[in-house]
């Protein structure tokens, strides 16, 4: 579904870094990935915080998964130039937006100091279908811990770490309804976002040939994003000015 033609350019002026927050190794990749590279590019650094290792995204045993599927991930980041990747040990299909789910990701957040949070919609419905559990969850929290990183008295904890208040000044959401910003992609861009989901091999494999390819999944996308830009190829998402 292409998004609203009403689409703004996001502004980076001031976005040196950027935090990624998502559920499972390959959420990235299905078109924020793109962003990513655009971003690297351009000498912002990004990290990725991986709530779970994606141990039963597959029908194979979990205690063999989570490592096969982390291993494809440090290669899928590496295809956009992302060296900072921290995965935790949340548990697949069953992420929960608890107290500890927002004192880890407000951890990352405090440590890494982003200018910029991006996270996948926690919204039930979404363009593709019915947001799977876990999505809705890691979302959820992700914009729950941008506050409690900014507040001192929600996790005193963390500041006892060493870890002080830090607040994010955006908060990106990827797969939403209805988008209001979005990001021009090079083609270098594009092909850097196929590359990166293909990292993820023996996950796409396991999804069965019905499954379209990352070609044919990607390029028709950021097409469609684009039109709504005005340019060839982009990635439109949700923008919330938190400072």
């Amino acid at each position: 579904m292409p998004p609203s033609t009403t689409l703004e350019t996001f502004p980076e002026d001031g976005i040196a870094r950027v935090l990624a927050v998502v559920a499972h190794p390959d959420d990235m990749e299905y078109g924020l990935s793109g962003v990513v590279h655009h971003w690297t590019s351009r000498g912002i650094e990004v990290a990725y915080l991986l709530l779970t290792h994606g141990e039963a995204g597959m029908q194979r045993d979990p205690a063999l998964v989570g490592p096969l599927r982390a291993a494809e991930q440090r290669a899928a980041c590496d295809a956009v130039g992302v060296d900072r990747l921290t995965l935790l040990n949340h548990p697949d299909g069953r992420l929960m937006p608890t107290l500890d789910l927002r004192r880890d990701i407000a951890r990352e957040i405090r440590a890494f100091r982003p200018d910029a949070v991006v996270t996948m919609t926690w919204d039930a419905v979404v363009p593709w279908g019915l947001n799977q559990a876990d999505h809705r969850a890691a979302g959820l929290s992700a914009l729950d811990a941008c506050r409690d990183a900014d507040n001192a008295w929600v996790f005193p904890d963390l500041a006892e770490t060493g870890l002080s208040p830090w607040g994010a000044q955006w908060l990106l959401v990827g797969g939403t309804g209805a988008p209001t910003h979005g990001v021009a992609l090079s083609e270098g861009d594009v092909d850097a976002a196929v590359a990166s989901l293909s990292a993820h091999q023996a996950y796409l494999a396991d999804l069965g040939d019905h499954y379209p390819s990352p070609d044919d999944l990607l390029r028709p996308t950021f097409r469609a994003h684009g039109e709504g830009l005005g340019v060839p190829d982009a990635y439109a998402f949700t923008a919330y000015r938190l400072r």
